[in-house]
């Protein structure tokens, strides 16, 4: 057994891998003690039976409970096939898969949630279509098992994203998605704050597919996505992928304004030919209010692009490594 202490910066150039397995399976871990024993029942026994040399990389997000206890204890058992990364705080699920990303070794990546909302045995569904060619594999989600708000609002934001970013995915909150090696190694070498990894590999793939796979119920624990989470994940999804919002505001700031210039026109004639209009004042005050709540959308949305050059030209490392629990080779 090796274990790595020294500090990883994901800013870091990325490796040259040797050789490794020919698959290697991501998961993303923060407080997922109830479930965790349910997920190793599973998983392993699904991934024996594709009959292929893999790793199971498991990153624990800084968990506050005894999930990294599970992890180490998952290795000791399987310590031929097992990793475990454990980070040195809560980064967030996305910067824990390219902590991942960075330390996998498998010529084929497939990330999965430590849920079991999407069951491991689709895993070889996965393969199937990378066997075909096809190097990057999204997923959508069968009969979701989700709350109705979270199916409409998602449902909602996939037809947004796509209009706003023309990234065609049918599913974007499924984690469960196949990634050759070689997009795993493009996503490596870009150095975003804030990123969104399904549209950054759907950007980079040359033949991408979707495959239909099962859901189901949260085995324990809850969903660490709240409204607000998931509010801000589309925001950084739409910003980091288009700069089509500002340009949309940009041309409706003309609109207004030419509609302000107009009405104006109109009241000043009114008031030299008529007269001063009586009983006008709300209708002044709700266009005030009107223009008013533009600027502020407006100011609001030019602060979201500037927030994120902020992040970047900070050039702060977007994860550190605590320990690696590998086998030593």
């Amino acid at each position: 057994m090796k274990i790595n202490d020294a500090p990883t910066l994901a800013s870091a150039p990325p490796l040259e891998r040797s050789a490794g397995p020919a698959l290697s399976i991501v998961i993303p871990v923060y407080n997922e003690e109830p479930g965790l024993p349910a997920l190793f029942g599973r998983l392993y026994p699904a991934l024996d039976a594709l009959g292929l040399d893999y790793e199971v990389v498991f990153i624990d997000d800084g968990s506050r409970d005894r999930s990294a206890a599970l992890l180490a204890g998952q290795f000791e058992r399987r310590p031929e096939v097992t990793r475990v990364i454990l980070l040195n705080g809560n980064f967030g699920q996305h910067r824990a898969i390219l902590a991942g990303f960075e330390h996998c070794r498998g010529a084929r990546v497939v990330t999965l949630d430590a849920d079991l909302q999407n069951p491991p045995e689709d895993i070889r569904l996965l393969i199937q279509a990378m066997d075909s060619g096809h190097d990057y594999v999204g997923s959508i989600r069968r009969d979701r098992q989700d709350a109705a708000w979270r199916d409409w609002a998602s449902r909602a934001m996939n037809r947004l994203r796509h209009r706003i970013t023309g990234i065609a995915m049918t599913d974007q909150g499924c984690m469960m998605r196949g990634y050759s090696r070689e997009i795993v190694q493009l996503i490596n070498r870009c150095n975003e704050m804030n990123t969104f990894i399904p549209a950054l590999a759907y950007h980079f793939a040359r033949n991408p597919v979707e495959v239909v796979v099962g859901h189901e119920a949260r085995h324990a624990g809850e969903s660490k996505y709240s409204l607000y989470r998931l509010i801000r994940l589309n925001f950084d999804l739409i910003t980091g992928f288009s700069v089509m919002p500002l340009q949309a505001f940009s041309m409706l700031g003309f609109v207004v304004s030419l509609l302000s210039g107009a009405l104006f026109v109109l009241l000043a004639g009114r008031r030299l030919l008529l007269g001063p209009e009586e009983g006008g004042l709300f209708t002044l005050f709700a266009l005030l209010f009107l223009l008013v709540g533009l600027a502020l959308f407006g100011i609001g949305l030019l602060g979201e692009y500037i927030g994120r050059i902020y992040e970047e030209v900070r050039a702060r490392p977007r994860y550190q490594v605590r320990a690696i629990l590998e086998q030593e080779r």
